[in-house]
């Protein structure tokens, strides 16, 4: 980095990470390697306070490799109010779902410190026009088969249609509430009414793809270039092949099909400002697109030998002396 640059992390607890896996944790020490000073707050310390965008925040030290039995950081300052306009040049938006009113607020407010001068990465404005499970709407010829909707009828019609189907929530994360439903199963209504009672938003039905018992594909876009691959193999007798669902990683490549998907996505997230993102693929048919918390760079750089941490910090400094 050309300068000394400072970095503010919105983010959960750094005590509550998975210290082996997390990507933030990885760009955060990628940023302190190149002498960033890194500042961490929590999405609720995050004020609009006279015209000012405030988050209630701690200058960190990241300890890597962590030493068994220590914290993997020390804070090296008490809380304090930091503006963000006045003393941030890079926010990273770098908090988990649920996407919810919360997420959506800190969007709004985080879009006022972008227009004062800092950059936030990902994009609010984008964050918020892009949930995962509705963005990719945008992309439907690369989808498999898929409905929206909080009609038990219309489900039953689109299984009519398909025979083997997955329904989800809409805001949901890490494969929670991900439930595969077999031509016949008598529980699809009873499972539409759960969901009608447990989130007022309509729910996603999609055609079963078999395909993803060898494997849901992980793949990153930097600045819209694909940067890696994971390839996620669900444990057996699950469909659900999330990491955090227990599924497990391993080494892959592009498909041509693959590289296809990403040069028709990666335009549009380099304009959006979505310089971080994950797309999610089973058998050549985008399911997902990541742009919240995206996950994975670190399985992937350590099949590939890669340093997607780097390549991130490389265009954001990019898009920093661009301005």
């Amino acid at each position: 980095m050309a300068k000394t640059l400072n970095v503010a992390v919105q983010m959960d607890a750094l005590e509550s990470i998975n210290v082996a896996g997390d990507s933030s944790l990885a760009l955060m020490l990628e940023a302190q390697a190149r002498g960033a000073r890194i500042f961490h707050y929590l999405p609720d310390q995050l004020d609009w306070d006279e015209e000012r965008v405030v988050a209630a925040a701690r200058p960190v030290e990241l300890m890597w490799p962590p030493v068994p039995g220590e914290a993997h950081f020390r804070w090296l300052g008490e809380r304090r109010p930091v503006d963000l306009a006045a003393e941030i040049d890079v926010v990273l938006l770098r908090q988990d779902p649920p996407f919810d009113m919360a997420y959506i607020t800190s969007t709004h407010l985080l879009e006022r410190a972008r227009d004062a001068g800092v950059l936030v990465v990902n994009d609010p404005t984008s964050v918020r026009n892009a949930p995962e499970k509705l963005f990719v709407l945008n992309y439907a010829d690369l989808m498999p088969p898929t409905l929206v909707t909080r009609s038990l009828e219309a489900a039953q019609a689109f299984r009519a249609r398909h025979g083997e189907v997955v329904v989800k929530p809409l805001y949901g994360n890490a494969g929670a509430a991900v439930f595969h439903v077999p031509r016949g199963d008598s529980n699809l209504p009873a499972l539409v009414e759960l969901f009608g009672e447990v989130w007022r938003e309509p729910f996603m039905v999609q055609a079963f793809l078999p395909e993803v018992a060898k494997g849901d594909k992980r793949i990153v876009l930097i600045d819209g270039e694909p940067a890696g691959a994971i390839n996620r193999l669900p444990k057996d007798g699950e469909i659900r092949s999330n990491l955090a669902a227990g599924g497990s990683a391993h080494a892959t490549d592009l498909t041509p099909e693959e590289e296809a998907i990403c040069a028709r996505l990666g335009p549009d997230m380099r304009r959006l400002g979505l310089v971080f993102v994950g797309i999610d693929v089973i058998a050549g048919r985008l399911t997902e697109i990541n742009v919240t918390s995206p996950t994975g760079i670190r399985a992937i750089d350590r099949f590939n030998g890669t340093n997607i941490p780097g390549l991130f910090w490389d265009r954001v400094q990019a898009r920093l002396e661009g301005r």
